[in-house]
């Protein structure tokens, strides 16, 4: 007895399905329901082409809504989490070696020790100071009490800084 097509695409999606409990990512899972699909068209009496049709557009369909669908349901509530330099900005840092003008210093953000410039003035040792721009390896700062007034610097400048590039 040789299996019919609405039976191979019901093995198929089976298969599918399997590989989807095994394997993570909700991929192979729209391809499973891809393939019920057309099994259910093959059952229906309809030819190999609408067969393949239907496969590929309902498994694409899913496939592509999935994102939406799991962005909007699962993550609505979700907060976006800074990592890397990103978590730095806004951070308070505590001066380590002090920062003077035109030679920078080191401050501790984070148990880790980063080259520094001030915004603010020259700064001494232990004080606190509030990362405000992150350029390189080298971390902008300035007193949390400073006023806004003082410009950030590009990020690009000539290499004309003594000591830091």
């Amino acid at each position: 007895m040789d299996p019919t097509a609405w039976q191979l695409w019901l093995i198929a999606a089976i298969v599918l399905g399997a590989m989807e409990i095994k394997l993570s990512g909700f991929v192979t899972l729209w391809f499973a329901v891809g393939a019920l699909m057309a099994s259910l068209m093959a059952g229906a009496g309809l030819g190999i082409n609408s067969q393949l049709l239907v496969f590929t557009l309902v498994s694409a369909a899913l496939f592509g809504a999935s994102r939406t669908l799991f962005k909007n349901v699962f993550m609505r509530d979700a907060v976006h989490l800074k990592t890397g330099a990103e978590a730095m900005l806004g951070q308070e840092a505590v001066v380590m070696e002090a920062l003077v003008d035109g030679h920078g210093g080191t401050v501790r953000i984070n148990g880790e020790l980063w080259m520094a410039r001030s915004l603010s003035g020259p700064l001494p040792e232990g004080e606190r100071v509030t990362v405000e721009q992150i350029e390189g390896l080298k971390l902008w700062v300035r007193r949390p009490s400073a006023s806004h007034e003082v410009a950030l610097r590009p990020a690009r400048q000539k290499k004309e800084n003594v000591g830091w590039d």
